[in-house]
């Protein structure tokens, strides 16, 4: 078996002990183990960080405590289950509250998903990928049993460290896991089946009743007709163990710029072991890949028989993660009040209290981006807006220099531009991958429903999480040019990872325009139960030629919108079409040339 990852007994007791430095690496180095336990517990849910972070808050507080320094793994792994299970049953309870169309479901991102992850990190090909698959198959209570198991199998934990995390014996832990390994079984012959390239009719037949999301009920059914079927059943033969097919995988890389931003709150521990007695804070504590943030944990002497207090740590002097917020978002005017500015001159005598300086804003929402097309000064704009992703309706960035903390998502356009070139230029920029640009509309892709799906599989193979065509209008609509491709994609065992749609409206009052944006979206998710990208939309008024609402208008809509927007939770992303703004005619953009923001970029970078 390979030699195990993290932390070794001398870093644990040292960290243990009171040794800043030993504590801040092995944050860092049990990071990898959490994640990887976290994530594919939870299959990469979107509060994948905040039960990393508070599995890695837990064990800080709780390592002065820790008696064998040998078991060290075992406890924190003990730690990220007991997590796991009570976001699970947390998760469960707002659920049963829960009513509302827009947040009854709660949708999670395709390119969290940790079967693709693993996938697309290691390199996994054959049955490899057929078994990361597979997981996606298994019963929910079954997940943090996989998280384990998988670990086991890899040679990251024992089959002690497994049960004892469990609270279970080594015999009942064996018996879960022989069952469970059963499910996977199961799910890899689905797998192979569906993704096949010449499937039975009878299967064939059975899509037309699946919502495409993996789930025990269809994994039963699928298994259900592959065992009575003479040509399924041939294409389960010659499959390897899955104990060889996992064997000596490594983890799962943290994303980079992973941030455990919990632990900036002040933690205070009694260091037992330490004869001065001492507490740690926090100031910081920034983990990516490979490290923590030096000076993360500070020292402080603690004499008295009292129980320690928070210790308040002024604000870090060096900004460890760098926000878009901290970048773009505009200077606070100075106050009309003389009276309010500090007075220039020292106080005779020192003040009893100090304010703190204010809260810097929110960061901007990952969901927000614009649309961007070339004009002077537009990477500085693109900087100034707050946007945290862009695109260009085109493979590459189209001379855009991409600013820090942006993403750059490509595009597929249109028919022409399904080529070899274009489809390697998008592989390599993320996880995403938008497709044909308005193919219902003649000046725009102009593409038929059957050219699209013929063209479809060639998109797949660039191996991203893949958005479905956007089309200009009528997402909703029973019959439309979205609703024929959805249903011949799923008919053809094809994958769409997320809905794209465009809107403009024509009613330029903000809140109406704000209701009807948001019934469009709710009816086209009711139809399709998928992810939405929203990646064109302002006020326009294409009803007679091109109307614009004014800059007053599109900030009030703008303005609401987003706040909207960011209360879906199946919107995972929106652009504002779109950056550029021309001084001289009416238009909905952001920034002129100049790199000034017009009123509806002002509201831009307020959306948060």
């Amino acid at each position: 078996m390979p030699a195990r990852s993290g932390p070794d007994t001398s870093m644990v007791a040292a960290a243990r002990d009171g040794d800043q430095a030993a504590l801040d690496r092995l944050v860092a180095d049990s990071l990898p183990l959490v994640y990887n336990i976290v994530g594919r517990a939870l299959n990469g849910h979107n509060d994948t960080d905040d039960v990393v972070q508070e599995t890695l808050i837990r064990m800080v507080r709780g390592l002065p405590g820790l008696r064998d320094i040998d078991a060290y793994r075992s406890w924190l792994v003990a730690i990220a289950v007991r997590q796991v299970r009570d976001h699970e049953a947390e998760k469960r309870t707002a659920q049963h509250r829960r009513t509302d169309l827009d947040t009854a479901t709660e949708v999670a991102d395709p390119a969290s998903d940790f079967a693709g992850v693993t996938i697309l990190q290691l390199g996994l090909t054959d049955q490899r990928r057929e078994v990361a698959e597979a997981t996606r198959w298994l019963d929910p209570d079954d997940r943090a049993l996989l998280s384990l198991w998988w670990l086991e199998e890899t040679g990251e934990l024992g089959r002690a460290d497994l049960a004892s995390s469990l609270g279970i014996s080594a015999k009942h832990a064996a018996v879960r896991v022989q069952r469970m390994k059963e499910q996977i079984e199961v799910a890899q012959t689905v797998v192979r089946c569906l993704n096949a390239p010449a499937q039975c009719g009878e299967l064939r037949g059975m899509f037309l009743g699946w919502d495409g999301v993996p789930s025990p009920l269809w994994r039963k059914r699928f298994a259900r007709h592959i065992r009575g079927c003479t040509n399924c059943g041939r294409r389960t033969q010659g499959m390897v163990p899955l104990e060889r097919l996992l064997l000596g995988l490594p983890l799962v890389a943290v994303p980079a710029g992973f941030v455990v931003s919990k632990l900036l709150a002040p933690v205070a521990i009694k260091a037992t072991a330490v004869a001065a007695k001492s507490v740690w804070a926090p100031l910081t504590a920034a983990a990516g890949v490979a490290a923590v943030a030096t000076g993360a944990f500070v020292l402080q002497p603690w004499t008295t028989t009292e129980p320690p207090k928070p210790i308040a740590v002024p604000p870090p002097a060096v900004v460890v993660t760098e926000t878009p917020s901290a970048k773009s978002s505009p200077k606070p005017k100075p106050s009309p009040s003389p009276s309010k500015k500090p007075s220039p001159k020292p106080s005779p005598k020192p003040s009893k209290t100090v304010q703190p300086p204010p809260p810097p804003p929110a960061p901007a929402s990952a969901k927000k981006g614009v649309g961007v097309w070339p004009m002077n000064g537009v990477s500085t704009s693109l900087a100034k807006s707050g946007a945290r992703w862009y695109y260009t309706w085109a493979s590459h960035q189209n001379g855009v220099q991409t600013p820090r903390n942006v993403e750059f998502v490509p595009m597929i356009w249109g028919a022409d531009s399904v080529t070899p070139e274009q489809l390697s230029a998008a592989k390599k920029a993320g996880p995403y991958l938008l497709s044909f640009n308005e193919p219902d509309l003649a000046g725009q892709a102009n593409m038929t429903v059957e050219r699209a799906l013929e063209l479809w599989p060639q998109l797949q193979k660039a191996g991203k999480v893949l958005g479905s065509p956007g089309v200009a209008f009528g997402g909703d609509t029973p019959g439309g040019w979205l609703d024929r491709f959805m249903k011949g994609a799923k008919a053809n065992g094809y994958r769409v990872d997320f809905v794209t749609l465009h809107w403009y409206g024509g009613d330029f009052r903000a809140a109406a325009a704000t209701q009807q944006l948001k019934s469009y979206l709710q009816n086209v998710y009711q139809r399709y139960k998928k992810p939405i990208w929203l990646t064109e939309y302002a006020l326009i008024d294409f009803s007679n030629g091109s109307k614009y609402a004014s800059d007053a208008e599109q900030a009030a809509f703008l303005a609401a919108s987003s706040k909207m927007l960011a209360s879906l939770p199946y919107v995972q992303r929106y652009a504002w079409f779109g950056l550029p703004a021309k001084e001289a005619e009416p238009n909905s953009g952001l920034f002129t040339e100049d790199g000034a923001a017009t009123r509806a970029g002002r509201a831009f970078q307020r959306a948060r």
